[in-house]
């Protein structure tokens, strides 16, 4: 039996997206029952040369979007360049499931062996079949972001467990 690119990535980033959007809800809670600033929040960083929340959620979004939109041969959505508070970030994970959910799933799956460029926020790039790029690249990159964002909030104090990183089971 084999897994499906499209199994691999879109159904794999969506719900870990909304288990970030739900943190996000945790962290708005905490901050409201603290009675301190969000922006706080979004600011704080694990070590000073780490990114902060912000762009912790930011890059997870983009790892997301961008591995399927080169998957399906698509340009990848834009997301605003302003700085968010936590309902934008929240709109800006909903407006990312919803992008990589419309992807023509078909075209994702046929791409395995398709060459790749990613390109970086330098201008680098970098080849990979679409294979590679999924599970060698984005999917860690994915991750990584993810669960940074998962221990900035629960290192701030934030009531966090496994759980909700995790979220409900399927």
């Amino acid at each position: 039996m084999s897994i499906s690119l499209c199994e691999s990535s879109v159904d794999v980033f969506v719900p870990y997206l909304g288990n970030l959007s739900i943190l996000l809800d945790h962290a708005s809670a905490y901050a409201k029952a603290k009675n301190i600033d969000p922006a706080i929040l979004l600011n704080m960083r694990l070590y000073p040369n780490m990114y902060n929340l912000t762009r912790q959620v930011g890059e997870a979004n983009r790892h997301a979007v961008i591995a399927c939109a080169l998957l399906a041969g698509r340009a990848p959505h834009d997301f605003p360049q302003a700085e968010p508070d936590i309902l934008e970030l929240q709109a800006r994970i909903a407006a990312a499931i919803g992008f990589v959910q419309g992807l023509p799933r078909a075209e994702i799956d046929g791409a395995a062996d398709k060459e790749l460029v990613f390109t970086f926020k330098n201008g680098a790039t970098r080849k990979f079949t679409g294979r590679s790029l999924l599970l060698t690249f984005s999917v860690p990159q994915f991750f990584f972001h993810v669960t940074t964002a998962y221990d900035i909030l629960r290192h701030a104090g934030v009531d966090l467990a496994k759980k909700d990183f995790l979220g409900p089971p399927k």
